[in-house]
């Protein structure tokens, strides 16, 4: 499958969103007869469709609405809402930052620590609300937080790093053992993030109750440019699910991959449940939403690192409610609203009567799908031009 790049050595091609499409097979279903839910170690959601634990994205009240409406908003243990009583005036802040000046103003408000009684009181204050309490930290903090976390009653605890891996080597501390950990967390782990078919895998064995997908692909993510590492999101989803499925035949355990970031369209989302992906996160879409804390601009969790930055602050506007955002109606032309409408009307399309089948439908290679007939569009920088 590989290329020669030069002498000895050779490179894969790798596909993106942009490059590939989805064929209609000989069925179509109603829309209406589609079921989009996906489940996790038993729990089962209406909405496969994340908001991404990032500080311009989810709070409390996020959570609860997205909680509501029937999914799942993951709350950052390591950002502004467990170091600050009032996050809102700190955010606040961020967004009425000069552009020049926001990645050190964001450096210097996250050199305040976390504080154990915020983060506990947050994840009490998401369940007082009778929304689900999903939370993640980075591994140096997990132990620590997981003890925390479900002492206050969380459901499902994420460990999130740019790169996680089984072999982590290091002779300034001691990493974080993925194995002991998923036997000590007495509620759903999942793991990220990952690109490969080999540490999928590994991560899997790990008793992980799913994982997530993608580095570097999001819209507030620099890693691609700072670092140069990543896999295009289509290609790192197929080669995790034939992990995923893999280990599946040869254990009978299920564990759910989650595709995270890419995607800001429902065209995207689309794709990635071919690509095989159960679900999905998503952060730019949610930091548009009239309840998300970001006041209408969107960070990456590592913008804060405080000597080698991999994220940006961008300005995305606030469109809608989060219920437009998933249900619509759409009042934009750009694919960014009214998700759960797209994905329901592209699997009728295709045939696709649940998620899995998604996982089955024809992909083509397609350079030309953004652009084909859309000269227009293109011109008048509208819907898909834009």
């Amino acid at each position: 499958m590989a290329e020669w790049i030069g002498i000895g050595k050779r490179g894969r091609r790798c596909y993106g969103f942009d490059e590939i499409a989805l064929v209609p097979g000989e069925q179509t279903v109603n829309p209406n007869d589609v079921d989009t839910s996906f489940e996790i170690a038993g729990k089962k959601f209406k909405i496969p469709i994340l908001a991404a634990a990032m500080d311009g994205v989810v709070d409390v009240k996020f959570a609860v609405e997205m909680s509501k409406l029937g999914g799942i908003a993951v709350l950052n243990l390591d950002g502004v809402q467990t170091r600050y009583e009032n996050p809102s005036a700190v955010l606040e802040k961020i967004a009425k930052s000069a552009p020049d000046k926001a990645t050190e103003l964001i450096q210097t408000i996250y050199n305040t620590p976390a504080k154990d009684k915020l983060i506990s009181k947050r994840v009490r204050e998401i369940k007082e609300k009778k929304g689900t309490a999903v939370v993640s930290c980075i591994p140096a903090h997990a132990e620590k937080y997981a003890k925390i976390s479900m002492a206050a009653g969380a459901d499902i605890f994420i460990v999130q790093s740019t790169v996680t891996t089984t072999k982590h080597v290091s002779k300034e501390y001691k990493s974080l053992d993925l194995y002991k950990f998923c036997k000590f967390v007495k509620i759903p782990v999942i793991l990220g993030n990952c690109v490969t078919y080999e540490t999928t895998l590994a991560l899997l064995q790990t008793g992980a109750s799913g994982l997530l997908i993608g580095v570097g692909p999001g819209a507030a993510c620099t890693t691609r440019g700072v670092l140069g590492i990543g896999v295009p999101q289509v290609t790192a989803t197929v080669d995790a699910a034939a992990a995923r499925d893999f280990f599946y035949k040869s254990t009978g355990r299920y564990r759910p991959i989650i595709t995270d970031g890419g995607m800001n369209r429902g065209g995207d989302i689309c794709k990635a449940f071919a690509s095989g992906a159960d679900a999905v996160m998503i952060g730019s879409s949610f930091a548009r939403a009239k309840e998300a804390p970001g006041n209408g601009f969107h960070w990456g969790m590592a913008t804060s690192h405080v000597n080698l930055p991999r994220g940006t602050r961008i300005f995305v506007g606030t469109t809608g409610t989060l219920k437009e955002i998933l249900f619509g109606p759409a009042k934009v032309d750009d694919g960014s609203q009214n998700l759960m409408g797209a994905l329901k009307t592209s699997m009728g399309s295709l045939g696709a009567e649940n998620i899995k089948d998604m996982h089955d439908v024809e992909m083509i290679i397609a350079p030309s799908i953004q652009t084909e007939g859309k000269i227009f569009q293109v011109g008048q920088r509208v819907g898909m031009g834009k």
